[in-house]
């Protein structure tokens, strides 16, 4: 069985990003979106959240620009479809604890599954969601793994760059 990946998280971030749950290598590797067809730190860095392209193996280095990094579901699958109804079911009271505890202004979620089963909704727009999530804003981003062929590098990249639009103009406020 595979390691569970630890989070990357501490109090007051801006945003948590969400994945649905770690790949295999991510987990075997110890590290966030390690896996080779993964886009999540071209896509960040390209959207403007880092000033470099972060590494993988570097993953921690994250938090130095105020944003961290968790799962919906911890167990690790080589596909996140692996995951039954009851697995995320059984992680919403924990993910609402670790929501409540480190109160982050923002989660953004990787991919519309999580969401969906958190929120109960069963149809969601990409982007901003009309109501808050133990207190944080949150936003539905394309999920940047290698798997998810329905998106462009650019169209990641237009998606995620709204949501730091979003954190900029609320600062300004």
């Amino acid at each position: 069985m595979p390691p569970i990946l630890t989070d990357l998280i501490i109090k007051d971030l801006t945003v948590i990003f969400c994945g649905i749950n770690p790949g295999l290598k991510s987990a075997w590797d110890g590290h966030h979106f390690s896996g080779r067809s993964n886009r999540f730190w071209k896509v960040l860095y390209q959207a403007g959240f880092t000033p470099y392209e972060i590494e993988a193996l570097n993953d921690a280095t994250i938090l130095d620009f105020g944003y961290g990094l968790t799962t919906a579901v911890a167990r690790a699958t080589s596909r996140a479809d692996e995951l039954s109804k009851e697995e995320f079911d059984n992680s919403i009271e924990t993910f609402k604890i670790k929501m409540t505890r480190f109160q982050p202004q923002y989660i953004a979620f990787l991919g519309k599954p999580a969401y969906m089963a958190f929120s109960g909704k069963k149809q969601i727009m990409w982007g901003h969601q009309p109501e808050d999530f133990c207190g944080a804003k949150v936003w539905v981003l394309p999920n940047p793994s290698g798997l998810n062929r329905g998106f462009t590098l650019a169209d990641f990249i237009v998606h995620y760059r709204q949501l730091l639009n979003a954190i900029k103009i609320d600062t300004l406020h």
